[in-house]
């Protein structure tokens, strides 16, 4: 079953199914603003190749989206522990260089999510690996 996500309202659940639909549309975007406020405040996100948080995260997460990669991902497993729950899956981002040639980045993701006071839920870790070169 498919739910309708708003992009006014993203909103991560304890169902990591929608979640990732959810994290998906964010990506998809092209809009930074949008997909970082799927974070914390301190969550640090490996999607630049090294862990960063803060003001560097969301520099480094405006600008990749900037150049309006496409994602797909395919939910793996997840586990919960009250408030915080891991989500693992296998990722493809599709990206345009500045030459024109299209690159495409294959790997798995482990993301850390935790749930606030208010219940809502947001990203403490994102942490893509890249799968091996052939």
């Amino acid at each position: 079953m498919t739910t309708e996500i708003s992009l006014e309202d993203l909103v991560l659940t304890e169902d990591p199914i929608q979640q990732s639909d959810v994290f998906l549309r964010a990506f998809n975007t092209g809009d930074g603003a949008v997909f970082d406020s799927l974070y914390r405040e301190d969550s640090i996100s490996n999607l630049s190749g090294g862990p960063l948080t803060g003001a560097e995260r969301t520099k480094s997460i405006t600008e990749l989206l900037a150049q309006k990669p496409r994602m797909k991902a395919t939910y793996k497993r997840s586990y919960t522990a009250g408030d915080t729950m891991l989500v693992v899956a296998d990722y493809e981002i599709e990206i345009t260089g500045p030459d024109g040639e299209t690159a495409i980045m294959r790997g798995s993701c482990s993301d850390v999510m935790t749930r606030d006071k208010g219940g809502k839920w947001f990203v403490a870790v994102d942490r893509p690996v890249p799968a091996e070169a052939d």
